[in-house]
């Protein structure tokens, strides 16, 4: 890495830490709701926030990239938390952050010719995918070369069994490792003293304090390269994109899971992902 791409990067982590430390403050009243979308159908585009954004920073700023996999059964889980989540993370890492954030989220697939132009990819409800060779060698070629993976929103055994099936067709020669408390993601911009286990609002609202039986510890677990950089984070029981999507829907959620875990961790996964 260049001397000035190291600054560039450091100047980025410093402003958006000091900014988020005088603005979190303020979170606590920051409840609202958009309303509800209705979707029949899978999307064909990403979601559209209404600020104002200057063209000059396309190429620099933080873009939310939604990935479009193939699966098997119900085949448009990769579209969970849509329009929603897309709109409510990135807004919320606007208001409190200066990292300049696009207002148009993406949907891209693993063989997209342009996949490298988006240093952060997402990736919700894995339990039913099944990648094809050309997504294999694509996600490998993507993060091979310097980007950044989230996985969210997967539950028990048997969806840990798929998931963990195609990242082995990915990298057969990594593990994923538990990531312990002391991880960057837990501190780096907002400070956590546990792993928290995210629930759907669905799953709060009957009292439920996990999604399966057979899931009743969240696993944060990492890929890293060679030279250690974490290049895939791994959200095992646990789901961070509802608490996103539902931030506008109830008041004590937003207070137990949005405001005092969903948005922290996102943030400061995102914040690793364009650090480092």
């Amino acid at each position: 890495m260049s001397k000035s791409k190291s600054v560039r990067i450091l100047c980025l982590f410093l402003s958006i830490t000091l900014l988020a430390s005088v603005v979190w403050a303020q979170f606590s009243g920051g409840f609202r709701s958009r309303g509800r979308f209705s979707r029949n159908a899978a999307p064909t585009r990403g979601a559209q926030n209404d600020w104002e954004f200057d063209e000059k920073f396309e190429h620099e700023a933080f873009r939310f990239a939604r990935v479009k996999y193939t699966s098997y059964g119900y085949r448009d889980k990769w579209a969970t938390d849509f329009p929603e989540s897309d709109l409510n993370l990135p807004h919320r890492l606007r208001e409190l952050t200066s990292m300049e954030v696009h207002p148009e989220s993406v949907i891209v697939e693993l063989t997209d010719d342009d996949l490298s132009n988006y240093p952060f990819l997402y990736i919700v409800e894995p339990g039913q995918m099944n990648l094809t060779e050309g997504e294999v060698t694509g996600l490998r070629n993507y993060l091979q070369s310097g980007g950044f993976l989230m996985v969210d929103d997967f539950w028990g055994e048997e969806e840990w069994q798929t998931f963990y099936h195609n990242i082995k067709r990915v990298f057969p020669d990594r593990e994923p490792q538990e990531l312990p408390l002391e991880h960057d993601i837990f501190h780096l911009v907002y400070d956590l003293a546990e792993k928290p286990m995210i629930v759907s609002i669905g799953t709060w609202m009957r009292g439920g304090g996990t999604e399966r039986h057979d899931a009743d510890e969240p696993h944060y677990k990492g890929i890293f390269d060679d030279k250690g950089r974490m290049i895939v984070v791994i959200c095992h029981n646990t789901d961070l994109g509802d608490g996103w999507e539902e931030e506008g829907v109830d008041p004590t959620y937003f207070k137990q899971y949005s405001e005092r875990f969903a948005y922290p961790l996102g943030i400061n996964i995102i914040t690793y992902a364009m650090t480092h």
